[in-house]
């Protein structure tokens, strides 16, 4: 399976969340940047509002590429390993995750432009990605999710590999995905055009200009 772009894969993940079409109590979260295009097109097709969780990957030095884990709004840090199982000091993984707190508010402050946060207690969140490869980054937003004490969590993505899934299934309520593919390897293999996903594009989702 391959998806033409990250809003043809929000139209497909929406047919599979159609039971939740029209619910007033539910809620769908965007994970900036690629997964807020995605959610976009599953809010605007299930009828529910849109809003942003945002979390920030936490990149090993000089292959940011790889996750060592994420953090996302409320303090929340997640590890992909035990902290200690890679090879950087508590100095370097501290400096790490300070560069992407600062981003992590910068990025809300403007994503939100002063609006704040959608309410989230109470409401079934459909929590939204473009496709998790270690899973790490999903964990960090399901639980800054839970925190906000919700009914119920699902996280909804087009493809991601097993062992997200896995990892994610174990914290989220109910985990929605239309591929798992036996060796995901990048999430960019999985769509016909992944380019990066701007902050203008994120702004004119969230204020419905798109």
């Amino acid at each position: 399976m391959q998806f033409k772009d990250r809003r043809d894969a929000g139209r497909r993940l929406a047919k599979a969340l159609a039971v939740w079409r029209g619910r007033p109590d539910v809620l769908v979260l965007g994970l900036p940047r690629g997964g807020v295009p995605v959610a976009w097109e599953v809010a605007q097709a299930l009828g529910v509002p849109l809003d942003v969780l945002v979390v920030r990957k936490l990149g090993f030095p000089g292959q940011e590429e790889f996750a060592m884990g994420a953090i996302a709004s409320g303090g929340i840090r997640v590890m992909s390993e035990p902290e200690g199982a890679w090879p950087v000091s508590e100095r370097e993984l501290e400096a790490v995750v300070a560069r992407e707190q600062a981003e992590l508010l910068r990025r809300e402050q403007r994503y939100r432009a002063g609006r704040p946060p959608l309410e989230m207690a109470g409401r079934t969140l459909i929590v939204v990605d473009d496709g998790p490869a270690t899973g790490a980054t999903m964990s960090a937003a399901v639980k800054a999710a839970r925190a906000a004490n919700p009914k119920r969590i699902v996280v909804a993505v087009p493809v991601a590999s097993a062992e997200a899934v896995q990892g994610v299934g174990a914290l989220a309520d109910e985990v929605v995905c239309l591929f798992t593919p036996e060796y995901f390897r990048a999430v960019g293999l999985w769509y016909e055009n992944f380019g990066q996903t701007s902050d203008e594009e994120v702004d004119k989702l969230l204020s419905g200009s798109a």
